[in-house]
């Protein structure tokens, strides 16, 4: 028996029909949201990166893995 979340089953079910909308394209699928943020009156804040490097570590490669 597994444990069923009615909220989860309800989000899970509005984003399958909106990707049916698109046919499941995954790059329509992000015009659309990319137009909708482009009409929307909201201020979009973007994320932040995770990580950033010092101009230092810029330059810097990777050290070959060992084979």
């Amino acid at each position: 028996m597994s444990w069923r979340d009615p909220i989860v089953e309800e989000v899970r079910r509005a984003r399958d029909a909106y990707a049916k909308q698109f046919n499941y394209d995954l790059d329509a699928i992000y015009r659309d949201l990319k137009a909708k943020e482009r009409q929307s009156t909201q201020r979009v804040v973007p994320c932040p990166p995770t990580c950033q490097k010092t101009p230092d570590q810029q330059n810097m490669t990777k050290p070959a893995m060992p084979s």
